[in-house]
This record gives structure tokens, sequence and C-alpha cells, in this order.
């Protein structure tokens, strides 16, 4: 999580900085997507102007239960990489978004654990899907809890893990647990330590010896990484495993992930996506002559390989594991970049998954970007996200990605979070991504950093010391990033502004997606932002959409049965949805039944939340579908006009 922080090391950047080393990484250069033809559709659907079906106002659920489909069932059996993308047991396109669960495992109040309860783990579910948008989590877990003496594996942590991750299987939530670490441990630092860590049990460290901790002049927690001896000589004999501490990993983790296959049900066990194995790899420190790249080719990566057979071993032969490239690969500060992004490590997919974290490391320092983000900020630097998931053949993560909500950089936490999940809709700014849809990439998946419901009403004794008990905020290294926490009544409330987080957004896709974009109408204080207006060349659609906040999805369908789905914002009440398609013009979409082309169906898991679903011919085919919550009550000439607009300009991108 080199999040916040990496503005880190920091004297040393100032001090590189003055001495005239660049400071910003150029932007990589787009790859261009083949221009799709797409066909002046004919025979356009129905216009419907209406009030939605009754039984689908927000906060009633109607019809079938979640998860009663015809098609969800089968769409939940499996989870693969199928062409370099996420396949669902429907043969649907599926893109991750949610939330890390949680900066809480780092802490010790809750023995390394998410949460006190699994009442408290279903809490935090519910919320995530209704108030978070969220269909997957990245779920933390602790080394140090789950094998606290050498070779004797926790079982009772396990299993409470386990009982935690089920509340969100339940809830429809997919799930890829995570053994996190950062600075390696907690038990390197001492109980005075402006510092701590989590990850590895205080048994490795005991047998390590390592020199009494100290960052020197560190204005910043990520500085430890490189500066701290204890961190990185620990880290250094972690990946050549002295004294067999790498080994005693790998097989906590295979027990850890037999437990999970043994205690999920079948049902349960197929909402695991994969496992990510290790949070942020960094060598510690390098051996003579090696580079960073030649560490991830012969250290990290035969590291993966053997994470990868116990995976096979513990019954996860056919979920992928979510590998990491070294922390630093994708700076976007040029002295902190290293060579990496697994440059050497060949075809990755089915097996695995590119997986990686982002920061503007720029903006968290408070230096090297004074002003906020602006529209296409992230563009080239996801755009290489998606460059080097195209290059290894297979689907991309990014499993962490954020910004401070509190302290001197929080002002900027409004446009970094708008810019960050624009880059992940497309790799096109809004002010191009009208003109060139068909550059617009795949649509990638992320998880933020955080999801923690203690946030603020902490008890942590920070490394152990009664007298140092940490409340505020993430109690952790002075991070302040969680998207939610609890009001007085115990209730989980937004620290985010709902128009950011809970986003529309293509969660399984018939086919394949060509473009896609959303403008969420987020807010910074009081200054609505609006980085991808409709333009004037369409008027009719501009006047659908008014100051309503919309989505546009173009996609290519198969021979796929099962519809496409969109995850439908709360703030779109389908009362009042509008949606403009090739298959049909709907004011006040229905709830869904067989056959019918564009409906409203809650999402499976029982939460409330809602979703879109487009069901097309299955003859193949280009398709369209605008959503926007900006029309009252348009009459039938507007939305036949919009649909004209948008017929044309789709046939225009060929």
């Amino acid at each position: 999580m080199r999040r916040r922080l990496m503005g880190v090391l920091f004297l040393c950047t100032v001090s590189l900085a003055m001495a005239g080393v660049p400071t910003a990484a150029a932007p990589a250069a787009a790859v261009p997507v083949p221009v799709v033809p797409v066909p002046v559709v004919t025979g356009p659907g129905p216009v419907v102007a209406g009030p939605v079906a009754a039984g689908t106002e927000p906060g009633h659920r109607s019809g079938p239960e979640p998860g009663s489909h015809w098609f969800d069932e089968r769409a939940a059996t499996s989870f693969t990489v199928e062409d370099g993308r996420f396949v669902d047991g429907a043969g649907r396109e599926v893109v991750l978004r949610g939330y890390n669960v949680s900066g809480e495992t780092k802490l010790a109040e809750n023995g390394g654990l998410p949460f006190a309860s699994v009442a408290d783990a279903e809490k935090s579910a519910e919320a995530l899907r209704t108030l978070g948008g969220g269909n997957a989590v990245r779920f933390l877990l602790s080394w140090a809890h789950a094998e606290p003496v050498r070779g004797q594996v926790d079982h009772a942590y396990l299993t409470a893990a386990t009982a935690q991750m089920r509340a969100f299987l339940t809830a429809g939530i997919r799930v890829y647990p995570d053994f996190h670490q950062d600075l390696f441990s907690r038990h390197l630092f001492h109980e005075d330590s402006w510092y701590t860590g989590d990850g590895a049990p205080k048994w490795v460290v005991d047998a390590g010896g390592y020199p009494r901790e100290s960052c020197g002049i560190c204005l910043f927690w990520g500085q430890n990484i490189t500066q701290n001896q204890a961190v990185t000589r620990a880290t250094y004999d972690f990946w050549h495993n002295k004294g067999g501490i790498q080994d005693a990993f790998l097989t906590t983790a295979q027990t850890t992930m037999a437990h999970l296959a043994e205690h999920l049900t079948a049902a349960e066990f197929a909402g695991v996506v994969g496992f990510d194995p290790y949070n942020e790899p960094h060598a510690g420190s390098y051996d003579p002559g090696q580079t960073s790249r030649a560490w991830e080719r012969d250290i990290l990566w035969p590291f993966y390989e053997r994470f990868r057979a116990r995976m096979d071993a513990a019954g996860w032969r056919d979920k992928p594991a979510f590998v990491e490239p070294n922390l630093f690969w994708n700076a976007n500060l040029d002295f902190q970049k290293q060579e990496g992004g697994l440059l050497d490590a060949g075809p990755l997919g089915p097996r695995y998954v590119f997986n990686t974290h982002f920061y503007d490391q720029k903006a968290i320092s408070g230096v090297f970007m004074w002003g906020k983000a602006k529209d296409g900020q992230y563009a080239g630097d996801f755009g290489t996200v998606r460059d080097r998931a195209s290059a290894t053949r297979t689907a991309a993560v990014v499993s962490e990605f954020g910004h401070p909500l509190g302290g001197t950089v929080a002002d900027k936490a409004p446009t970094v979070g708008k810019a960050m999940y624009q880059a992940l809709d497309s790799r096109l700014p809004g002010a191009t991504w009208w003109s060139r849809p068909e550059d617009s990439g795949p649509v990638l998946s992320g998880t933020q950093w955080q999801w923690d419901i203690y946030h603020g009403r902490h008890h942590e004794p920070m490394n152990g010391n009664p007298d140092k008990v940490l409340t505020a905020a993430d109690a952790w290294n002075d991070e302040d990033l969680s998207s939610v926490r609890l009001d007085d009544a115990g209730t989980p409330v937004l620290r985010q502004d709902a128009r950011l987080l809970d986003r529309l957004y293509p969660s399984a896709t018939a086919g394949r997606v060509l473009a896609f974009t959303y403008e969420d109408r987020s807010r910074d204080g009081s200054t609505t932002l609006t980085w991808n207006p409709v333009p004037p060349s369409l008027p009719r659609v501009r006047e659908l959409v008014g100051s309503g906040q919309y989505g546009l999805l173009l996609w290519r369908s198969d021979d796929t049965p099962a519809p496409t789905e969109l995850h439908l914002p709360a703030s779109f009440d389908p009362a009042r949805t509008t949606v403009v398609s090739d298959l049909g013009t709907v004011h006040g979409p229905p709830s869904y039944d067989n056959g019918t082309p564009i409906a409203v169906a809650p999402e499976p898991g029982g939460t409330g939340s809602r979703r879109l679903l487009l069901t097309a011919p299955q003859t193949g085919g280009v398709h369209y579908a605008l959503i926007t919550n900006g029309a009252t009550s348009p009459p039938e000439d507007l939305l036949r006009g919009a649909r004209d607009e948008l017929t044309a300009w789709a046939a225009a991108t060929r």
C-alpha cells in the first residue's frame, strides 16, 4: 500500500529533485485498438415512456429471490481468465469493482481479522454492496495470526476468517484473499517506534537477528521500505528463504487455501476467484549487479510458481493467482521507478492475473503536484496496466488505488478519485471519448483501498504499547483512506461522495466490451465535476442527459444467452432511469422477465442493490446502451431523437 505515502522517500525525493532528477514520468503511449465496424441498426425496438413497473422502487424487493433468475446460478459456477479477460460461468466478460477489506487486518485489536464479529462482517458486506456499489473484495489475511508458532497453523483463526469471508460471499460479492504485508512485520518495530508493520510472525523476526529498527530521518512510513535496515534485511531473507521462512509461509498458505476449500460450500467456494500471494513485493536490497528486472525474473517469479503449485495442491487449480510486480514498477516519479512489470514472465493467462497497485505519488507528496487532478490525469498510467496485461495475455486488476481523505493533501481526493475511476473505465480522457470510442480499451477491474467500518473508532496499542493507543482514522501509520465509517447509531456511512463510489459499470457483458464511459457528476466541495459532457453534435442526447449522470456501453454480442449486466447505482431510481439502446428505448425499465430486452433486477445476495439487464439477440453484432437519470419524464420525440443520434454515432465509429 504505497498509496498516500509514496511521495515516499520524501527527503530523498526533494534532494534528488534539487539535484536535477526528473520528477515526472512520461505517460505511456496508448496502443491503438482496431476500429470495429458498427452497422446502422434497423428495427431498434419499442419506445416506452412511462412509470417503472410496480415493485421496483428503491428499497422494495419484488419478484424472484436474488440468484433465482435462470442465468444466475450458471454464472456463479466459475470464474476464469480467457482471452485476456475475466469470464463467468455463463460465458460473460466480468468486471470486478470493490474495495480492500480491510486495513483492520493489520491491527492487533481484532486478532488479525477484518472484523470483530461475523455480524460486523455482514453489516460491512451489505453496505459495501448498497452504498459502495461493489461486487468484489480483496480480503486481507495475516500470516502472523495464521501461524503464530512455527509449524503450527491456528485453525481457529482460519475458521473465523472463513466465517467473515462467507458474509461477503453470501451477499453476492466475489472474494480474492491476500496474505498482506507492509514493512515485513509488526514485530520488527519496538514499542516506542514512530512506525509499525504487518505480515510475518514474531518467530520469524526472533530468528532473524535483525538490528534495532530505525528509519533515520523519515517523514512517511514508506521510506522504511528502503531505508530501515531491519526491514530491508528481513525482506531480503524472505526472498532468499533464509532458515526456510519462505517454505514455512508457503506451507501456511497451502493450509489456509485447503481450509477455505474444505469449509466453504461448493457454491461459496466458486465465489472465491483467486489468491493474491504477496502484497507489494520488493527485494529489500539487491545483490551486487542485480537489477530490478533481474530480481523479478530470478527471485519473484520462481516464488509465484511455487505459490501456484501450492494452490494446485490445495484444490485451487481452476483459480488464478493474482500476481504483483515489483511495487515500484509503475511509480509516477522517475527517481522512484524501477524497471519491471513481469517483463520476462511470458504469457500469464489463464493461470495468473496481472495484479498491480497505483497511487499518485506526486499528489500524495504535497510537493510534486500542487493543483488537483484533471480530466485524463491517469489515462497513461492505467493505459500501461492495460498494455502489460495484453502483452502477458491475461486479465488485469488494480487491487489497490486511492488517496488520503485526511491530512494536508486531502483536498485533492475528490479529483484524484474521479480521475482514477475514469481511467479504470476507459483509457481515454472525457474530452476525446466521444470522438474516439474505438480507442477506449477494456474496462479494468479494481479494488479501492480501503473499506474499514471501524474508521475513527479503533483501540490499537501501537506495537503493543499500552501507553500509545491509537483510535483515530485507520490507526496505522497515520493512514486515513477508509471510504466508510460507522455513525453514532452503528450504521455504515460513506466518507466520500456516493456519486463517485457507487458507479455504473458493466459487471457482466454477453460478448466483448468495445467502449465504456461513465460521467458520475461527483463533487469537489460544492463544485460538480463534469469531465465528459455529451458533445453539442448530439443535441437530443445532450438534452436528455441534462445535468444528470450517464453511462454509455458499446459492446459486441456473441451467442451467450445470458443478458449483459450493469450495476445500477442507488442514484438511478428505476422509475427515473432512461435507457436508449438499439435494443429499445425505455423510461422506467420494468422488472426482469425472460425475453425483456431492457429490465431491472436485484443483484444476487439479497442486499437490495440493483442491476440493469440488457438482452441482445444471439446473432452477434454491435450494440449500444445509454443509461441516464437526467430526465424526469422525457417525451417520446426526445427519446426517438436521442436514439437516432446514437445510432448514427455508433455507425460512424466504424
